[in-house]
């Protein structure tokens, strides 16, 4: 199988080796940066009117104060409650949103290199919405994880991954594993428009324009930027998300419902909960799975020219 191709004189990566690289360089940045996604789950829950029966009612400020009060209450595996889910979320989900954007571009303007802004929003809105079909449940199972906390007896909702998707399938019916799915398919494109095209554009700027060359620092910058673009424009999506996919069975009849609640009896600000914790979290995020992302095709596109020329 041909695992590069050649364009320009340029040995160029082909679609597998994007597919596995943005799945891999997603896993370590989600190994990375899990406690930041998890306190920004705590802090995005907080408020909701109905509580778990026998739960604590513990108050969460500020990500670090999240981070520290968890660490105190629960020990520090809980900042890692749901990293089994996580990886499993990111060698699917990422694989196809950011491994296959480069080729939906290519798909959209049929095999031409230029590609204008409406392309690579169509191309992040696309492999966003085809991520969250394929790995939804995987999703679903990492939140209910992550906003889990301790029950009075000291027992918890769900004691394993698979006993959680277990547990949701036959609680909630199969249906229950794609709780969320369109207000995720939502965000997941607003966030691949975001994130992606975000990215593609600065850097395709810095490049034009002489700023950096294409290299680490240049990673670096656009990333940062890409995160914060994506955490101010998804962070409302994010929150309606994450509380529709932790609410009890019938809490909420939609996801507009869920919205609409939180509007009622927490105000417009409840949309930006957790912002902090998601800026970090996203900012961080993007920029360990971008540098690293773009280190792994470089490293394989080497050691092809070195097979190819080993002298």
């Amino acid at each position: 199988m041909l695992v590069f191709a050649v364009s320009g004189g340029i040995v160029v990566p082909s679609a597998a080796v994007k597919f596995f690289g943005a799945g891999t360089a997603a896993c370590i940045a989600d190994l990375i940066t899990f406690p930041l996604d998890t306190a920004k789950v705590r802090l995005q829950i907080q408020g909701e009117s109905q509580k778990v029966e026998g739960a604590s009612t513990m108050k969460y400020r500020g990500v670090f104060g999240t981070i520290t009060t968890m660490w105190r209450t629960e020990g520090p595996r809980s900042l890692y409650s749901g990293l089994v889910a996580g990886l499993q979320r990111q060698m699917s989900f990422a694989s196809i949103r950011i491994g296959l954007y480069d080729s939906m571009k290519q798909f959209y303007t049929r095999g031409t290199e230029s590609a204008g802004i409406v392309t690579r929003l169509m191309a992040g809105c696309t492999t966003g919405a085809m991520a969250v079909a394929l790995a939804q449940p995987t999703d679903v199972v990492k939140v209910r994880f992550q906003a889990q906390v301790r029950l009075a007896d000291g027992g918890r909702r769900y004691n394993s991954t698979l006993n959680a998707y277990k547990m949701i399938a036959r609680d909630e019916g199969v249906r229950g594993l794609w709780k969320g799915c369109m207000p995720n398919i939502t965000r997941n494109a607003i966030v691949n428009c975001a994130e992606l095209v975000t990215y593609d554009l600065i850097k395709e700027l810095i490049l034009k324009y002489g700023l950096m060359t294409d290299n680490l620092p240049c990673h670096f910058t656009a990333a940062f930027g890409a995160g914060f673009c994506t955490t101010v424009v998804a962070s409302p999506v994010d929150v309606v998300k994450t509380r529709f996919m932790n609410s009890a069975d019938g809490q909420y009849r939609s996801a507009i419902n869920c919205a609409l609640t939180m509007v009622r009896n927490e105000g417009p600000t409840a949309f930006y909960k957790g912002f902090m914790p998601s800026f970090l979290r996203l900012g961080s995020w993007n920029i360990v799975m971008f540098v690293t992302y773009e280190q792994i095709k470089r490293g394989m596109t080497k050691t092809q020219q070195y097979w190819e020329s080993p002298l």
